[in-house]
């Protein structure tokens, strides 16, 4: 998402900086945002947002009917978590200059969002105002934490899920995202390419989502049936993440022009491709034409052409789409061999489709889309080492910090509910209320 503003930011900074009244200059007037880029990033950044009620239906309608609340609570509540923590910590962390030239942190420069002003960044957003691109990378850090919560359905206790999204939010997230998208991130500077979130989301919060899959346990069943109680509720989901995510890949442009409409294609032409092939895969093994199964195809096909999503063609987006389709469904049954209860498939379908989109965008990235921007297809085979490297760094980090997290959020509030809580649903149990009446 950021590497596509090294010669872009350039430029832009250039044009303003000759442009009288835009720019710092002679007169000391300080920079002027665009009119219609910010009103682009406004609306790319409330898409964005939108993406949480919208994984909140899409989870919801997957659980059994007596833990919907908790599951919608997850994304609810996250958001406000996560937009507190974004605003005193989490940008600065993320976004700030390095703290040891080493790539590996921001400093403290922006906390409590210090110095994140109503005028464009030199850096970062050079046609909008600073505070709204920490806003739009604020509904990124808000939706990551939320992706894991599928993995513990049913059975986290919800003062161990505040706490563990809280120290997630901070200690992986952030370190994450500087590493990728600052301009002083030692993968960016790199050269590794993630448009709008492969490694930075979708590989960190499906690795993460396994790991606490694993730590938690399996849920009891005690004979219940498992099926999604509400599959009318999850499409629904599924449409508005589709939706919104038009504002995750589009908006990672930064600006109203031809990158954010070639985004905005190929990200709707990748989920196109891989329901079809999530669909006909499930035919094929079950016989049966699943309405969740086309769900979950879209949703795999947006994960796997995030990060390439500023650097292919509508071409490459249906290449990244059909593979992808097949590849998380394949994931879904190794996960059901192997009797992980990650209960949402997160892993399949984030950790797989990031790792493979991210991988994918060092073959498929071009020329035609970006000029300075090239991979295996044009003949830079470089690409696909460096893409290898940034998934390795934040599979390693996400693996080891989730675990160290789970750990100690277990150990201060214990990380399970109650066999008896368990048994009777956590709606009931802890949150005091029914999703339905009998």
């Amino acid at each position: 998402m950021r590497r596509q503003l090294t010669l872009g930011t350039i430029a832009a900074a250039i044009g303003v900086a000759t442009i009288p009244g835009l720019a710092l200059g002679a007169t000391g007037d300080p920079p002027v945002a665009d009119s219609g880029d910010t009103a682009w990033m406004l609306a790319a950044t409330a898409l964005v947002m939108i993406m949480l009620p919208g994984l909140a239906l899409f989870y919801g309608g997957l659980v059994r009917r007596k833990n919907v609340l908790s599951t919608i609570m997850h994304s609810f509540f996250g958001l406000a978590i996560v937009s507190v923590v974004w605003v005193l910590v989490g940008f600065s962390l993320a976004f700030g200059p390095d703290i040891n030239g080493m790539g590996l942190i921001g400093n403290f420069d922006y906390v409590g969002f210090m110095g994140v002003g109503l005028t464009p960044s030199t850096v970062y957003a050079v046609t909008i105002p600073f505070v709204l691109f920490a806003a739009f990378q604020l509904m990124f850090a808000a939706i990551t934490p939320a992706l894991i919560t599928g993995a513990f359905a049913e059975r986290k206790r919800f003062a161990s899920f505040v706490l563990f999204t809280t120290l997630w939010s901070i200690l992986i997230y952030s370190p994450i995202a500087h590493w990728v998208w600052a301009t002083d991130g030692w993968l960016f500077k790199l050269g590794a390419l993630d448009f709008a979130g492969g490694t930075v989301v979708h590989a960190s919060s499906g690795l993460s989502a396994l790991i606490v899959a694993i730590l938690i346990g399996r849920r009891v069943v005690n004979g219940e049936r498992m099926e999604p109680h509400d599959v009318p509720m999850t499409v629904l989901g599924a449409g508005l993440l589709w939706f919104g995510w038009f504002g995750f890949n589009a908006g990672s442009a930064l600006t109203a022009g031809g990158l954010a409409a070639s985004a905005f294609i190929v990200t709707n032409t990748a989920a196109a491709a891989a329901t079809l092939t999530w669909v006909g895969a499930s035919y094929l093994h079950h016989r049966k034409v699943s309405v969740v199964g086309a769900a979950c195809g879209a949703v795999a096909g947006l994960v796997a052409i995030t990060p390439a999503s500023g650097f292919v063609t509508p071409g490459g987006a249906i290449l990244i789409g059909l593979v992808a389709g097949g590849l998380c469904y394949s994931a879904t049954l190794l996960r059901e061999r192997v009797r992980v209860d990650d209960a949402l498939d997160v892993f399949a379908v984030h950790g797989v489709g990031g790792v493979f989109g991210a991988i994918a965008t060092g073959v498929l990235a071009t020329s035609a889309v970006q000029a300075s921007y090239k991979g295996l297809i044009d003949g830079n085979a470089g690409q696909v080492l460096t893409q290898l490297v940034a998934v390795a760094a934040t599979i390693a980090y996400a693996v080891v910090g989730t675990f160290v997290i789970v750990k100690v959020v277990d150990g201060i509030l214990g990380i399970r509910i109650s066999a008896r809580d368990e048994e009777l649903g956590i709606d009931l149990a802890v949150h005091g209320e029914a999703a339905y009446q009998m």
